[in-house]
């Protein structure tokens, strides 16, 4: 079982793509199910219900540590990484042209996500290289879709949205009534990667979105494959093969495919990598962690 995301979402979409070659290609059976995403995912590997689920890198690097979202549940290494696949870019829009900058959002009615998702905690992140706390701002916990209409609506001021370029709701946003996106950029960006190394830089090109005539630079995490750590090294080998094999035809049926490539799929750092796609990167000259970097005996 492949444990992907909500019905609407780029995760469920993508996994029922990318199941399909797994099956046709590495000879195993994978279905992908609609789920609660990524901290869902984590919990149902742990729990022996799923075998590979989608993550963003930050939540999985919580579930290592047994930090923020799962400080409560507590964390949880019974999974390791099998590739890291696109960006998931951290968005900051707004309608309002006196906010230009992060620090602009002092004082505003800001869209952080819903509490404890991972919006959340990467809206908690940015505000806190800024030097914003939550009581410098009006803090709104809001979805997606109700990012935009309450935005719309001239409820709030600013939302933040973590997803991959172009996102929907933002590309809605832009057409019916005009937005721009606040750069991260700068002393902000650096201190914020190196309190948070699982964020890495991202640019937005210009006219990825209507009316947006400049390039915004801003950070991302990563949406990232993880598989159980008792899967066996041969079937987490011909998965990771079934993917980065044949990235050009599952381009072809799903954007995202476009984005697929052994730099950004060997780019993780704060979780191990399975024995298995360890296997595949080094036959393609790319060393990754495993678990003797983290001081783990390999499965």
């Amino acid at each position: 079982m492949f444990g992907t995301g909500g019905t609407a979402g780029t995760y469920y979409y993508y996994g029922g793509v990318l199941s399909q070659y797994m099956k046709n290609y590495a000879g195993i059976k994978v279905t992908a199910v609609s789920t609660g995403a990524s901290k869902v995912n984590l919990q149902s590997i742990q729990d022996g219900d799923f075998q590979l689920g989608f993550t963003q890198s930050d939540v999985m690097t919580y579930a290592w540590e047994g930090s923020r979202s799962f400080e409560a549940d507590g964390g949880t290494r019974d999974f390791r990484v099998l590739g890291s696949l696109y960006p998931e870019t951290v968005q900051l829009m707004t309608m309002d042209d006196s906010i230009r900058s992060v620090d602009d959002l002092r004082g505003k009615r800001v869209s952080i996500g819903a509490g404890g998702s991972g919006v959340f905690f990467n809206a908690s992140d940015v505000l806190d290289a800024a030097g914003i706390s939550m009581d410098d701002i009006k803090p709104q916990y809001q979805s997606f879709e109700d990012s935009k209409e309450v935005l719309k609506d001239g409820k709030i001021d600013a939302a933040f949205i973590v997803a991959a370029a172009p996102t929907t709701a933002i590309t809605e946003l832009a057409t019916t009534n005009g937005m721009h996106l606040i750069n991260i950029d700068g002393k902000l960006c650096d201190t914020l990667i190196e309190k948070c190394p699982y964020y890495s830089v991202q640019v937005i090109p210009e006219n990825t979105y209507p009316g947006q005539t400049e390039e915004v630079r801003t950070v991302a995490v990563k949406a990232t494959i993880v598989v159980a750590k008792t899967l066996s090294d041969e079937d987490v080998y011909k998965l990771t093969a079934a993917i980065f094999d044949h990235k050009e035809d599952i381009a072809a049926e799903n954007a995202q495919g476009n984005k697929l490539n052994l730099k950004t799929a060997t780019s993780i750092q704060t979780v191990p990598y399975h024995a298995g796609a360890a296997r595949y990167y080094k036959e393609h000259g790319i060393d990754v962690v495993t678990d003797r970097d983290f001081d783990l005996e390999e499965d």
